[in-house]
């Protein structure tokens, strides 16, 4: 007996709601950019589908930026389960109730600080896309 090779506790339209949402883009841009036939009632029924079609996973997820493969593969119990098991691997050593690191605190400041400006840096260039993206629309009315 052959079993399906998805993972029945994945919603892929859950998952791409929260991947849009983390992004902070909303369901109406995401229509735009996937064309005339596309508006936000569309987008929104999309999110409530359990297994979305290929080619519109795949030119929504280019639209997000994000592998399609995160989309189709998230499963929101196994990161729970990742964030959780992060508190008991090898870098976080908790005595009593007071948790000691190993790694030290301004080399762990400095990686947030890297990560933080990354994130920023990208925002930036994500936004000043977005700016042309707008003016092209408005300049074709």
């Amino acid at each position: 007996m052959a079993h399906a090779t998805t993972n029945p506790k994945i919603h892929e339209g859950r998952n791409l709601k929260r991947f849009r949402e983390m992004l902070s883009i909303k369901q109406d841009y995401l229509a735009f950019e996937l064309g005339e036939d596309w508006n936000q009632q569309k987008v929104s029924l999309l999110e409530q589908k359990e297994k979305i079609d290929s080619d519109i996973l795949e030119q929504v997820a280019a639209i997000l930026k994000i592998p399609v493969e995160a989309i189709r593969n998230f499963d929101e119990e196994k990161a729970v389960n990742i964030i959780s098991n992060t508190f008991q691997d090898s870098s976080f050593v908790n005595v009593g109730n007071t948790p000691t690191f190993n790694i030290s605190p301004i080399e762990e400041i400095r990686k947030l600080h890297d990560e933080k400006m990354e994130l920023y840096e990208r925002m930036l260039r994500e936004k000043d896309e977005m700016m042309g993206r707008l003016e092209r629309l408005i300049g074709n009315r």
